[in-house]
């Protein structure tokens, strides 16, 4: 077993609570947000040990939730947002409780990175996590658009209006798997062929 069974049990556990209260608190449509479906895929991915969900999650979420982590510990280290995002940490209008099952957020890179470390990287994951988002983007797009989820019609859950939204959809698609995908695979890439050649 190279996943210790008391890991596996914790995140599952976790996973039981967190899933319910968000469904309840935050409707259906919030699952589709890459960091919600990424808890479940790593659910998956602890159980059966795989490095093609670790590392497929990874091209997805590495950078973002590092930059979410970024902005919380700047905030509570000087009260600004440095980058923005973790504002609803700090209203007061959500309970403190829900608040803190937020904090996934900044445990999920360390697991991705430690997973990928224990299990090896799988090239592959990229590719899964381009056709993930060409799946889910548009559902994100057309179902429930109001909360813009995964800013399926515009950034930072504001409708853009500087292009017909079928084409920023398109150059979403497009633009996304190339400029983030892509090149967190390639830093994947390098970082376990070095900690390959260093065991």
């Amino acid at each position: 077993m190279r996943i210790p069974l008391w890991l596996k049990l914790l995140w599952t556990a976790w996973v039981l609570v967190w899933l319910p209260v968000y469904w309840r608190e935050y409707g259906l449509q919030n699952f589709l947000f890459f960091c919600d479906l990424g808890n479940l895929f790593i659910t998956a991915g602890l159980w059966l040990e795989s490095p093609l969900i670790f590392s497929w999650q990874a091209t997805s979420l590495l950078l973002f939730q590092t930059l979410y982590t970024i902005d919380l510990a700047g905030a509570l280290a000087s009260g600004r947002h440095l980058i923005g995002g973790t504002e609803y940490m700090f209203d007061p209008h959500i309970p403190l409780w829900i608040r803190l099952l937020s904090l996934f957020h900044v445990v999920v890179p360390p697991l991705l990175l430690w997973a990928i470390w224990r299990l090896g990287y799988d090239q592959r994951g990229w590719k899964y996590q381009t056709l993930t988002a060409w799946i889910v983007v548009p559902i994100n797009y057309f179902w429930r658009p109001q909360f813009d989820v995964n800013w399926a019609r515009g950034p930072f859950f504001h409708e853009q209006h500087s292009m017909p939204g079928l084409l920023y959809l398109l150059l979403y698609l497009i633009t996304v798997p190339a400029v983030v995908y892509f090149p967190t695979h390639r830093f994947l890439f390098w970082l376990a062929a070095r900690w390959h050649a260093k065991s």
